[in-house]
This record gives structure tokens, C-alpha cells and sequence, in this order.
């Protein structure tokens, strides 16, 4: 059976969003998750109740709006397998450019990073390694200066680790021609490079 990891960040409840959209709560059903990782802007009690729900494993790091749970962590490192994964909000680093981020999972000695903060989904491969942003999954409005305003597409990602293989199953709201929200699903997988044996 799959082991399960839940990466979802930027919720933002009640502040900027009402909660979870229901159809990805209908995904979201307790007993298929083995561990969630929160990237921070939980920001109240029973989104948490509620994410504790699904798994019990759930690690969480502080995010620029989770002002109150300053006890925290800026930063995680979980091990699956042989992958590394460390994950953190965002709002340290001065950008998400790939040197910053390579930068980043050096330091934190991981092979694969997530990072949140852009409320805005994105994932791609750089020097060996691999990064992903779940994106917001309440569909919640950034402030970040220098974004264009655009409507945020809510989004979370369902992680299946084995081995040195990662498959990311990226899950979207997106709304058709006539406005009717549907739920995308997309695949992206990732392979750590093996380390050549008796290298000299």
C-alpha cells in the first residue's frame, strides 16, 4: 500500500478564506494519509483538529501569519525511504529563485524541498534536486508585493515515496468555460540520482 504524504500549505482560515473547498475535503478522507506537511499559515484550531483528522503524523512550520505559534519551527526535515524532504514557508527566504531554493536544500542537506508562501503552485527539477510549492489550498489572496493581482487556483499535493522514487500528484480547482469547479489531478514524478559506486 502507498504511503501517503500530504504537502498543503496557505490556508489562511478565517482571515482570507472560509475553509478547505469541499471537494478536495471529499479527497481528503481519513485513513488514506500517512503524514501532512503543513508549510505554515494555519492560522486557526480546527483547521489543525481537522488536519490531525486525516493523519495523525502531522508536521507543521511556522508561516509569516501563524504569529501566535512562535514555539514552531522555520524548518523540517523528514526521510522516506532514501529521500530527504525539508519543507518551510517561505517567508525567510529573500526569493523562490532556483539558486535560492538549491541553496536552501543544501543547507538543510535534503533532495527534495517544498516551500510555500506564493499561494501559487509550482514544481520542477534543478541540479539533482527536486522543488515543490503546493500552492494555497484554500485558494486564499496573497499580498505579496510584486505579484501581478491574479486569481489564486487552490491546489495541494498528495507525495507517494519509494525508494529513490517520488511520485507528486498535484491536485487543482480550476473552473471550466461555464464557471463549474472541477478537480484536476496532475502527475509529475522525480528519481534521486544513485551515487556511482566505487568512485575513486
Amino acid at each position: 500500500m502507498a504511503f501517503l504524504i500530504l504537502v498543503i500549505g496557505d490556508l489562511h482560515i478565517p482571515d482570507r478564506a472560509l475553509d478547505i473547498p469541499a471537494k478536495f475535503k471529499k479527497l481528503l478522507a481519513p485513513g488514506k494519509i500517512a503524514q501532512t506537511l503543513c508549510l505554515g499559515n494555519l492560522t486557526d484550531k480546527a483547521t489543525y483538529e481537522y488536519l490531525r483528522t486525516m493523519a495523525p503524523d502531522l508536521k507543521i512550520v511556522r508561516g509569516r501569519m501563524d504569529v501566535e505559534a512562535t514555539s514552531l519551527p522555520l524548518t523540517q526535515v523528514v526521510t522516506h525511504g532514501s529521500v530527504r524532504l525539508g519543507f518551510l514557508e517561505g517567508f525567510t527566504l529573500v526569493s523562490s529563485e532556483p539558486d535560492l531554493l538549491l541553496a536552501e536544500a543544501n543547507k538543510l542537506d535534503v533532495d527534495v524541498l517544498c516551500w510555500g508562501g506564493t499561494h501559487k503552485f509550482e514544481c520542477f527539477e534543478y541540479m539533482d534536486k527536486f522543488f515543490v510549492n503546493p500552492g494555497s489550498a484554500t485558494g486564499a489572496f496573497t499580498t505579496s508585493w510584486g505579484l501581478e493581482e491574479e486569481e489564486v487556483v487552490p491546489s495541494f499535493c498528495l507525495m507517494d515515496v519509494q525508494g529513490i522514487s517520488l511520485t507528486l500528484y498535484v491536485y487543482q480547482l480550476r473552473k471550466d468555460a461555464n464557471g463549474v469547479e472541477n478537480v484536476a489531478v496532475e502527475k509529475v514524478t522525480y528519481t534521486k540520482p544513485v551515487e556511482p559506486t566505487g568512485a575513486s
